[in-house]
Formats: structure tokens, sequence, C-alpha cells
């Protein structure tokens, strides 16, 4: 018998979806409440901090905001030295893949720093680990990482950056590769400039970036034009001792740095490039010393009078020597006529007539006997006679004999000129009524003397081609020979003129100086200092003097009155005639 079973009813399609729709929307709201609470958890984790963590200290927050070395600026907020994220090239040579003798000339011509043999001895050597580049540019990077090999190495790490290039170079200096200062200002503020605390804020030196690079560039021009072996200049402020330009030539970048393979050779071209001529070099600097003697001398009472004359009639003899004038006038000279005419013999009988003792004591109030005062570890001592015999003290009055760098000269001229107060020098930025208090060398009527003169020298004498029409400009030149191992050279000599504008009431001492120049048609055959490096401080002081804030005035100078009646000229010239 068959029996028959009903088949149950299928369910209905939407009845089928309702439960599915439910569980749906549950899994929505627990997602939510998870979202919710996620939310919840970090507001009350944000809220406990602010509550009950100790809040960051101002150090703190300046060393994470700040980069691991303060910044360099010039006088006026200019950028010269900035740290900045760079790149770093390095190769594991114990893992290459391509062959040393495939990836050598490549390197080489990608990193032309090294020669393909230098890559071809690094990539064999199978060290773990060398640097190939510390320096490198961005697309430096990228073109080495496109050789595809797997050795290579690429890190980010602090860089210093000069924006400047070579301006200021020997001012600023150079980290060494653990960003510690090596040389110049770097090396001077590095505690400061490292410090967690101090570093946050921009060191303001006193360099105006504007006025150097017209000081480096007319310097360079004269270098390159005379064939000189190395070129000095500074400017400096009479009132403060800022520096406000130095340059040394030849000079670097202190983005790329020379290599000294020898620094103990002063030959050596690299070591002459970081050499700074203004502070480590010493000079005779010749006939520059002679309103350093005359100075002494009025304020010692050995010149009384401008009136006053000294033989200068013929050479003078000292023993075996004889004092000779470039350009003899061959009469008696006044102090006046000294300076213009730049007699040696009259300023050797003046300093006979003063003595070795007063003139050592002024050269030693110049700071003549000591390092150049100034924040540079790189400062040379200058040459001081171990014996100072009748001859030495006549010699050195006339730059023969001591050597200075031209910052000690730079220094001497603004005391001279300033009032008769030697200041330091100094590389930092000086705040209005902050300046060194300095020391008296020679009285205020002393130094307004002197005023007179060196204007005299430039209105009269052979500091002509120095003027700078309507800034009024004083000054002295020297050219003196090259000591040599064996004597003097008659073939090199160091030209250097010393000036100061605007000489009615001073500003800014200008030195500026060529190691052995070679003549040319510019200097009509000559290599003195009137005809090599005076103009250059002309063309320096037009150009730079606006940019300090000294207008040219063409109704003002000296008043020379009381003494131009003093001095002689030859019959024919439009001058006075003295009584």
């Amino acid at each position: 018998m068959t029996v028959l079973v009903a088949r149950p009813p299928r369910p209905r399609l939407a009845g089928a979806r309702h439960p599915i729709a439910q569980l749906a929307s549950v899994r929505l709201v627990m997602l939510m409440l998870l979202v919710a609470g996620g939310v919840g958890i970090v507001l009350l984790r944000l809220v406990w901090l602010g509550a009950f963590s100790a809040p960051q200290t101002g150090a703190d927050a300046a060393a994470a905001l700040v980069p691991l070395r303060g910044d360099l600026v010039d006088r006026n907020g200019a950028p010269l030295a900035r740290t900045i994220d760079a790149w770093s090239i390095g190769i594991h040579p114990n893992k290459l893949v391509n062959t040393p003798e495939e990836l050598a000339p490549k390197l080489a011509e990608l990193i032309p720093d090294h020669d393909e043999a230098w890559y071809l001895r690094v990539l064999r050597s199978g060290a773990n680990f060398t640097y190939l580049q510390r320096r490198a540019m961005p697309e430096t990077v990228r073109a080495v990482n496109a050789l595809g090999e797997p050795a290579m190495a690429f890190a980010r790490e602090p860089e210093r950056l000069y924006p400047q290039g070579a301006l200021a170079a020997h001012t600023l200096g150079f980290l060494n590769y653990d960003g510690h200062g090596m040389r110049g200002m770097e090396r001077w503020l590095d505690t400061p400039l490292m410090d967690k605390n101090a570093r946050a804020k921009p060191v303001a030196l006193s360099i105006d970036a504007r006025v150097q690079g017209a000081l480096e560039a007319e310097l360079g021009q004269a270098m390159a034009s005379f064939q000189a072996k190395g070129a000095a200049g500074v400017i400096l402020d009479v009132d403060t001792g800022e520096i406000v330009s130095m340059a040394s030539l030849p000079n670097f970048d202190a983005n790329r740095v020379p290599r000294v393979q020898d620094a103990r050779n002063p030959d050596d071209p690299a070591a002459l490039q970081l050499r700074n001529n203004v502070t480590q070099s010493v000079y005779e600097l010749g006939s520059t010393f002679k309103p350093i003697s005359i100075a002494a001398a009025i304020d010692g009472g050995v010149v009384t009078s401008m009136a006053q004359r000294f033989d200068a009639t013929q050479p003078l003899a000292i023993g075996r020597f004889h004092i000779r004038d470039d350009h003899p006038q061959r009469r008696y000279l006044n102090a006046a006529e000294t300076l213009i005419h730049s007699s040696n013999i009259a300023t050797a009988r003046i300093a006979d007539a003063m003595g070795p003792a007063r003139l050592q004591a002024m050269f030693k109030q110049l700071g003549f006997d000591t390092r150049p005062d100034v924040e540079l570890h790189e400062r040379q001592r200058p040459i001081w006679p171990t014996y100072w015999a009748r001859v030495t003290t006549m010699t050195t009055a006339y730059g023969h004999g001591i050597a200075v760098t031209p910052l000690h000269l730079a220094s001497a001229y603004a005391a001279l000129v300033n009032g008769g107060v030697w200041r330091p020098a100094t590389l930092l930025k000086v705040a209005p009524g902050q300046a060194a208090a300095g020391r008296r060398v020679i009285s205020a009527e002393t130094s307004a003397r002197m005023r007179q003169l060196l204007r005299l020298v430039v209105l009269q004498g052979t500091g002509k081609k120095g003027e700078a029409p309507g800034y009024r400009v004083g000054g002295k030149t020297g050219t003196a020979e090259v000591a040599m191992k064996t004597g003097y050279s008659k073939k090199r000599n160091v030209s250097t003129f010393a000036a100061a504008f605007p000489m009615d009431a001073p500003r800014y001492v200008v030195v500026a100086m060529l190691d052995s120049p070679i003549a040319n048609a510019s200097s009509a055959g000559q290599t003195t200092a009137a005809w090599t490096v005076a103009p250059v401080v002309s063309r320096v002081i037009l150009r730079t003097a606006p940019l300090l804030g000294v207008m040219p005035d063409m109704q003002r100078d000296v008043d020379l009155s009381d003494i131009t009646p003093l001095i002689w000229h030859a019959p024919g010239e439009n001058q006075a005639v003295p009584e």
C-alpha cells in the first residue's frame, strides 16, 4: 500500500531576507559603538595628558623645532650660514653586485671628487662601508641611485649651507664632518651655535654682505690685473671696532672646502686658499707706519710745531747703513711735508729724536707686539725686533724691520683718526652704546692733527689716486720690499694703502694690500701702492659708502688753513710758498 506524505509549504522570499537585514543592523550598531569607544579613549587620554602630565619645557620645545646648529647672519640679517637636511652617498664594497670595473668609471663621472682609479681601489677593498660623498646634491643622489647597484647606501643628514658661496669665507670658516667648526667664526662660536637653548636665535656678525661683496670684487679684479700672489682688505668702524668687511685672496667656497695636502707647506695651493691674510699673514707694511710715528712724536712733544723742520738734504748714514728716500726732496721737511713726500730720512730723524722707548711704547699701545685682537683662532703674532738698536728705531718708524697683520694696521689707523682711542676689532655686531671702552693712545688734539695730515697726503701726496670725490678720504701709501730668506727682494713688494673717510668726521677705515703685484699699463709700469692699490680703495669707498650711510658732500672738507701755508711747492705750481 502506498502512503502519501504532504510536502511542507516553501517559505516566502521576503520572509527569508528579514532575519539577514536584522543581523546587518546589529553589526552596524556594534561597529559604531566600537568607533565611538575608540574616540572616547583618545579623548580621555588627551584630557589625562593635559591635566596630569608634566608640561614640555621651553628648552625641549626649542630643541625640537630648531636646527642642530644655529645660523650665522650678517649685520642686516642676511643669511651667511644655515643648517639644512642633505644627503650622503656611501657603498658597501663587500656586497657589490656589479663589478668594480663596471661601476668605477660611472661613479667617477657622476661624483668627480675622485678619479676612476680611486673608486676602483675603494670598490675592490672589500670593506664593510665607505663614504663616497658626504655633501651630495639631490640630483647626484638620484643619478647614482639610477645605477641600480644594491650595495649603494643613501642617508639624509644635517648639512651646513653657505648661501653666499665664497663670500666672507675666511670670516665664516667651515665645519668638519662631525658638525663642529674648524675655522673662522664657526670655530669660535662652536659651543653657542650647538647649544640647544641658544641656537634658536641666529648670531649676527659685524659683516655687511653687500660691502663684503664689493671689497672682494675690487680686490679680486686688482689681484688678477697685477697678477699678485695674494691680497687682503678690511673695512673697520672707527668708533666700535666692528669689522664691516674682511677679505683675503685667494679664498675658497666653504660649501666645497679644499683639500689641504700638506698644511705645513705654506706654498701648497690649498693652504694658501685657507690662510687668512688679514689676520694670519704678517707683512712689513712700509710707509703706512709713518703717520703712526709722527703721531707719537707730536703727542710726545718731539714735534712741537708744524713749522718745525728735519734735515732730508741727503741720505742718512748710520754705521754701514744708509737711509734714502724714494722721492728725494734734498731739503729740510716739516711733518706735513714728510708725509706728503713719504720721506724715510725725515721720519728716521724724528724717530731718533723720540728714542726707542717712546716709539716702542706707541707700538705696544697699538698691539703691534701681540696677536691681532679679534674673535678668531687664525691669528699670527707680529715679528717684533729682538734688539732695538738706534738703526732699528729709525727703520721701524717707516715700517721696515717690523711685521704686523693688515688688521693691526686698520685698528691703529682707527685710533689715529677717531679721537685717539684704540679698540679691539670684533666680528660680532655691536649694539648701540655697547662698544668696548678701549684705551687712549694719543690725545684728541693729536688725532685732529693727524686727520689734517692724512687728508693732505691724499690731496697733495702719494695718495692722490685714493681720493673718492665727496668722501674726503685721508690715508697713507706704503710700498715695502718682500723679506726673503736671502734678504730683501728687489723684484717683489707689498703694496698697501691705509685710509679713512670722511676725514672731517671719520666713520670707517679701509686698508687694502697686494702681495707682489706685477706692473702693467694701468699702473704706468709701476708696482708702488700709489699706482696699484690706492685706486682700489677709491673704488671701494665709492661703491660702499652709500651702503654704509655715508653720503657724498662736495661742500665739506677738513680745515687745512693752518698747515697749507707751510708746504713748499716748486715754482710754477699754483700753491702757497712757505715763509
